[in-house]
């Protein structure tokens, strides 16, 4: 075979791979998934302390949305809904899936959602190691298949393609991808804890990882920050310590003072400053602070470091923002809740758990509002499926293609989560229907359209408004 006609076969190989959108954490939710404290792996006095944080994680978060609660066998099942029947918590929107884990940390091991470009929902199942082959890992390596067996999906398999940890990398809504590369890259650990030198992705470059990222999460740019190793920092300088990104082109962060507290070198403190978007458009940075004090447990252990608060997680109408006892608290919770408008801000009181490394956002996963089927199971046809126009300055169509005749419903939300405006249920006829979305009362910015199949969220779909 000669050279011409392998490249010609390489680029065509990579025209028909399959592509994919990570949804933001803002878009509407399914639900969110929560791995409860046990004691198969650090004792009764771990879990015993840190149950207070899951009861009020579950009761903020089961108002919104559902809470998928993984228990590590029917026993805690048992005791843990005692725990929330004792505090008062609605079962209504919490379910229970029986797994066993060896840890809490969700946003690190748990399947993420994402879009193929269908707007199919799709889970997938990256590769996992324990941070870098630190801590036992095994059966949460097997907690996406768990979530995928009980919501009658098969994620998708990329344990081979890239070991990549959720909290290592925060992505814009729009395409911008941000991480550290002491998290994701191969490179020298000299302070594992354990004295293991295993690494993620080992053989892979930087341009290797970022093929990956562009096809699974459809990352357009990214901002590598070369991040730090620690004794003290399990995950090898995961972003969501101490940046995130919040819709409308924000940037939340802290002063220079206290990043270099949390350890961040000063050369990447200026990339984050200087940080642009996929349109070269710098961000609005917004400075939250570090606790004023050393976090102390619940048990007056004083830790002996402050607490970050950019470790928040934004759920349907709620935003869970860390919170330690310490007059920064309210602090940081009115800069944080000004960015989220409609949405309300719920302390979430982590202090035990900090002192096993993590805050809000590690220990949850958001599902993404989507069908439990998939798309085509419901008669609607999405590679036909069109939005015009779109961007629109007011008046927008839908163009939907169904097999059969089916109720379909429309709804929209803005960006903090609420309904907007809603196209009550009603038959459409078999083949092409146009739908005529007026949405001149509404203020500019990004809406999300449900579509609703039979009274099934089957897709979400984006629609940007300006004039």
């Amino acid at each position: 075979m000669n050279k011409l006609k392998i490249l010609f076969l390489l680029v065509m190989c990579a025209s028909n791979a399959q592509t994919y959108t990570f949804p933001d954490e803002t878009e509407p939710h399914e639900g969110t998934w929560l791995a409860w404290p046990h004691q198969y792996e650090y004792g009764n006095t771990y879990r015993n302390e840190n149950d207070a944080t899951w009861v009020a994680m579950t009761k903020a978060l089961q108002a919104n949305e559902k809470v998928h609660i993984i228990a590590y066998n029917s026993t805690e099942k048992t005791r843990i809904t005692g725990l929330l029947n004792t505090a008062r918590v609605p079962l209504t929107n919490v379910n229970f899936v029986i797994a066993q884990t060896n840890d809490v940390w969700m946003r690190d091991t748990a399947a993420i959602y994402v879009r193929d470009a269908s707007g199919n929902l799709v889970m997938q199942d990256w590769g996992f190691n324990g941070w870098g082959g630190d801590y036992r890992y095994s059966k949460d390596n097997l907690v996406p298949t768990a979530m995928g067996n009980a919501t009658n999906r098969t994620p998708l398999n990329l344990n081979s393609t890239l070991v990549i940890e959720g909290g290592s990398w925060e992505m814009d809504g729009a395409g911008t991808l941000m991480a550290t590369k002491s998290s994701v890259l191969a490179q020298t650990n000299p302070t594992s804890p354990s004295g293991i030198k295993a690494l993620r992705n080992v053989g892979k470059t930087q341009a290797q990882v970022e093929a990956v990222l562009r096809q699974y999460v459809g990352a357009r740019k990214f901002i590598w920050l070369d991040g730090w190793f620690s004794q003290d920092d399990i995950t090898d300088a995961h972003i969501d310590g101490f940046a995130k990104f919040v819709p409308g082109n924000k940037l939340v962060t802290m002063n220079q003072t206290d990043l270099l507290y949390w350890g961040v070198p000063q050369s990447d403190i200026t990339k984050l400053y200087n940080a642009t978007n996929a349109d070269n458009v710098p961000y609005t940075k917004v400075f939250i602070p570090l606790t004023a004090n050393n976090v102390k447990k619940t048990n007056g252990t004083n830790l002996g470091y402050k607490g970050s608060y950019a470790n928040y997680y934004v759920a349907n109408n709620r935003v869970l923002v860390p919170n330690y006892n310490d007059p920064n608290d309210a602090v940081a919770n009115a800069i944080i809740g000004g960015l989220y408008p409609g949405r309300t801000v719920v302390g979430i009181d982590v202090r035990n758990l900090y002192g096993n490394g993590g805050m809000v956002h590690c220990v949850t996963q958001q599902q993404p509002m989507g069908p439990t089927l998939s798309v085509s199971d419901y008669g609607l046809n999405t590679t036909t499926l069109k939005i015009t126009p779109n961007p629109t300055n007011g008046i927008t169509t839908i163009d939907m293609d169904l097999k059969e005749s089916k109720p379909v419903a429309f709804e929209l939300y803005n960006m903090t989560g609420r309904k907007v405006m809603e196209l009550k249920e009603q038959n459409y006829l078999p083949g092409n229907n146009t739908v005529t979305l007026n949405l001149n009362a509404l203020q500019n910015g990004i809406y999300f359209c449900k579509i609703m199949v039979e009274g099934k969220a089957v897709v979400s779909k984006k629609i940007i408004l300006s004039r």
